[in-house]
């Protein structure tokens, strides 16, 4: 049963927390730590263009500061799944434990699903701009 009381907070918590580690992995760990420079050459590491660093730290900026503030959540939720599967294809060769040598692929994995989640629950409380509602896909009713 759902609890429709909390579940907008959850879906609120969520969705900052998510928002929050997107800011944090752009700005702080692309941007200030490796710095740009230092993630264009990462990513020409990979065999990436360097276009497709710009748009990863453009993308997790603008769809943090999107799930932060709700707007569009769903859509920036969804828009997320490709730069946090492209950061699994990263680590996928490293092991299971993000600990380990290179960090390994359960907290991308992880992130992808809590992507997921949050574009399957909405918006949640407090947002600015709602997202479109999924009602459309509920099943017909049974004659």
């Amino acid at each position: 049963m759902i609890d429709h009381k909390t579940a907008p907070y959850a879906a609120l918590l969520l969705r900052v927390s998510l928002g929050v580690m997107f800011i944090a992995h752009s700005l702080y760990l692309k941007v200030f730590v490796f710095t740009v420079p230092g993630t264009v050459q990462f990513f020409a590491s990979l065999g990436l263009p360097a276009a497709a660093a710009y748009a990863t730290i453009a993308a997790e900026i603008l769809g943090g500061l999107a799930l932060i503030l709700g707007v569009q959540t769903r859509v920036a939720a969804l828009a997320l799944v490709p730069v946090l599967a492209g950061a699994l294809w990263v680590h996928a060769g490293n092991g299971w434990v993000f600990s380990a040598q290179g960090g390994g692929w359960e907290y991308p994995l992880f992130l992808i699903v809590a992507a997921l989640v949050q574009a399957l629950v909405g918006d949640g409380a407090f947002a600015l701009r709602k997202s479109p509602s999924l009602d459309r896909l509920k099943p017909a009713p049974a004659r």
